[in-house]
């Protein structure tokens, strides 16, 4: 079974998440949204966009990477998040939560062995 497809976001702490993303407006030109900035990315063989990898700057005081003590985290895409879950939980790895769904997909939180906190994403087709 095919786990990870790729990498869907990159999250992380910082002291102004507004100044940061303005920096990065003004500097280096990325389109900023709510969230940070959304990077579509595509297979090289193929000239169609496949999917985005979002890059979010986050208040420093968030508590959304509970209960990981570090400053960033990364959302892996998964093509069958239920089984793939079912698989880790035979495994023994850690889940944090329930499966969320979304409009552009369903999301599920988990600890590597470092106890880094992980989101998995299955985007909706």
């Amino acid at each position: 079974m095919k786990k990870v497809t790729g990498i869907g976001g990159i999250f992380f702490k910082c002291k102004d998440p507004k100044a940061l993303k303005e920096w990065y407006k003004t500097h280096l030109g990325i389109d900023i949204n709510e969230y940070g900035a959304s990077f579509k990315w595509k297979d090289i063989a193929d000239a169609n966009p496949k999917s985005s990898l979002i890059w979010s700057p986050s208040p420093e005081t968030t508590n959304y990477f509970e209960p990981s003590a570090r400053e960033f985290m990364i959302n892996y895409t998964v093509d069958d998040l239920e089984a793939l879950v079912k698989q880790l939980k035979k495994e023994g790895v850690t889940i944090l939560d329930d499966i969320e769904t979304y409009d552009f997909g369903k999301f599920i939180h988990i600890l590597d062995i470092e106890e880094n906190k992980i989101e998995l994403w299955e985007p909706k087709q």
